[in-house]
Order: C-alpha cells, then sequence, then structure tokens
C-alpha cells in the first residue's frame, strides 16, 4: 500500500523533480542565486536551472571539495549558491570543506544533500545519505531541513534561500505524500508543524516518514487512540516549545526517521523531553546497520520503517504511560 493511503492522502511528485522546479523557481525569483553541481545534475534535477540560465550554472565535476570551496567563495562574493550533489558524497568526500569554509565561516551558502535515506534502493549503500543529519548536526551554524512533501519542499528551498547563513537541506528520490494540500503551506525555520491533533501520544516525524506517521496515526485510531504527528522539517534548530509541550500534554512520543537512530533525530528529541518533561519514548529508524541495494519498498519493510512500526512503537509507548 502507498505511504499515505491509510490517511487518505494523494501521491505526489518525486521530490528530486519538486526540488529542481523549487529550485528553478527560487532562480526565477532572484537573481543572485547560482547553482553548482557535482556532475549529478540530472539525478539531483538541478539541470533545470543549467536549460534556463546556463550562465548560472557550474558544472564543477566530481570533485566535492572543490565544490563547496568554489560554491564558499562565490557567497563571499555576494552570491548565494546552491551547492547539490547527493548527500553521502558531500558528507563524505567534502566534510572538511563544509565544516571549515561553510558552517565555521558561517557563510551564506545552501547545500543540497539529494538521495537522502534508503529509498534510492537499488543505486546501493554507498550512494545512500544515512548518516547526513547526524554529521550536519554536528556543525554549528547549519541549519536543517528535511520536508516532507512536495509544497514544503517548495516553502523549504525559498526559506533556505531567504536565511542569511548555512542551510543543508535533505531531498529524496522518491514520490511523498501530499501532506498540505495548500501551495504555500505554513513553514518557518524552526518550528515544528502539526499536522495531526491528538491527546493520547506524539509522533514526530520529518521527511517520508511523516506520510508513514499519518498511516499508523489513523489505524490507532480504529481503537481509540488519537496520536498528534508532528512534522519536525526543522533538525536544527529544533523547535524545543513543540516538543515539551507534545511530551506534558500527550504523555508518550513516537519518533520516525529514515536515518540511523545514532545522532539522528529521535537522539535530539530525546535530549530536549529529557531535560523538560520526560515520558515513555520510542524510537524508529536505522539500526547500527548499513542497507544492501534492493527496492525501496522491501528495503523498508526488512529494516522497519514502515507505518506498522510506527504504529507497533506506538501501542507500546501508549502502553507504557498507561502503566
Amino acid at each position: 500500500m502507498p505511504v499515505g493511503e491509510k490517511a487518505g492522502l494523494e501521491l505526489g511528485k518525486p521530490m528530486r523533480d519538486v526540488f529542481g522546479d523549487a529550485l528553478l523557481s527560487v532562480c526565477d525569483s532572484n537573481p543572485r542565486v547560482v547553482v553548482l553541481d557535482g556532475d549529478l545534475g540530472n539525478s539531483t534535477k538541478a539541470e533545470l536551472v543549467r536549460q534556463k540560465y546556463p550562465e548560472r550554472f557550474f558544472n564543477i565535476g566530481i570533485a566535492e571539495s572543490n565544490l563547496v570551496g568554489v560554491g564558499a567563495g562565490l557567497a563571499a562574493c555576494d552570491l548565494i549558491p546552491w551547492i547539490t550533489s547527493f548527500s553521502s558524497f558531500l558528507l563524505c568526500n567534502a566534510y572538511d570543506q563544509i565544516r571549515l569554509a561553510v558552517a565555521l565561516s558561517n557563510i551564506n551558502a545552501k547545500i543540497l544533500g539529494s538521495h537522502g535515506g534508503i529509498t534510492l534502493g537499488k543505486d546501493g549503500p554507498t550512494q545512500m545519505g544515512i548518516e547526513d543529519l547526524a554529521l550536519m548536526g554536528g556543525l554549528p551554524t547549519m541549519v536543517i531541513l528535511v520536508p516532507s512533501d512536495s509544497s514544503s519542499m517548495h516553502a523549504a528551498v525559498r526559506a533556505a534561500t531567504d536565511h542569511v547563513g548555512p542551510v543543508f537541506l535533505r531531498s529524496s528520490r522518491v514520490p511523498m505524500p501530499k501532506i498540505y494540500p495548500q501551495e504555500n503551506p505554513p513553514f518557518e525555520i524552526g518550528k515544528a508543524n502539526t499536522v495531526r491533533q491528538g491527546d493520547d501520544l506524539t509522533i514526530i516525524a520529518c521527511g517520508l516518514m511523516v506520510g508513514m506517521a499519518l498511516d499508523a496515526a489513523a489505524d490507532l485510531s480504529k481503537e481509540g487512540i488519537q496520536a498528534r504527528v508532528l512534522d519536525l522539517h526543522t533538525i536544527r534548530p529544533l523547535d524545543k516549545q513543540a516538543i515539551s509541550a507534545a511530551a506534558h500534554e500527550t504523555g508518550a512520543i513516537v519518533s520516525a526517521e529514515e536515518h540511523l537512530l545514532q545522532g539522528g533525530m529521535g537522539s535530539n528529541i530525546a535530549r530536549v523531553v529529557s531535560e523538560s518533561h520526560p515520558v515513555p519514548m520510542r524510537f524508529v529508524g536505522l539500526e547500527d546497520v548499513y542497507v544492501e541495494s534492493a527496492d525501496p519498498d522491501d528495503l523498508l519493510k526488512k529494516y522497519n520503517l514502515t507505518a506498522a512500526d510506527i504504529y507497533k512503537a506506538a501501542k507500546k509507548v501508549y502502553q507504557a504511560k498507561s502503566a
């Protein structure tokens, strides 16, 4: 069953296609935006900018360290560079440059990490960005965004472009369900969105897992359990107020992410909860493992990243809360 179907959601376009459209849109509206490509424009869809604005598109080649360095230099010249490549390539090959030339310098560069998570499937583990949020989370000054659908991707690209300072935007290859029916959904950096109301427990998710969380909430509601669902589209700065309120008002929390549990979104949520209002928690994400090449749906099932897994975790925290 497609993600979001139980919650009555329509499936949107592949997120990489949406990113390409959103990137072209900000280029249309802001002449200072330039795009740098690591020879993957056809996969990230940054090539849409090359087709319309070839003078503002720079293919640096398969040289991620140079890609980031050139981008930081253009930012220092008062341009707004979007540095685009696969998340795994950027974080593994150019972390030193991201740390020093972008984060430490607090330079106004935007970084797209495409193909985050495991749903690129048959491309295999070398191209799966499963540790990107943890690595970027170790860099002070870096804003981290993980949009959950087409509309929020457009909003995230606009917000990242307008923000003065470093931004990392995580994207995916696959289509995601339409969480927000409107073209301009509420999107404020550092402010989580409540996409479903509930008082019995809270599911906090990002990216693809927001749709999964809504499916799980639909199943829970059949048993009289009303789950609040938060779209935590900003991993940094974290919306501590929304997380603390969820813990206080619902008494139990499940986090869900398409990322390693070590150092991921759930770890950050747990810190806030432990310091503000400790409640039972469960974590849905990748265990300490590298994932093989396979069909995306099969991988999600094998590695327990489905709505059914969120449902099971929710039942456990609800029972722990009631004990």
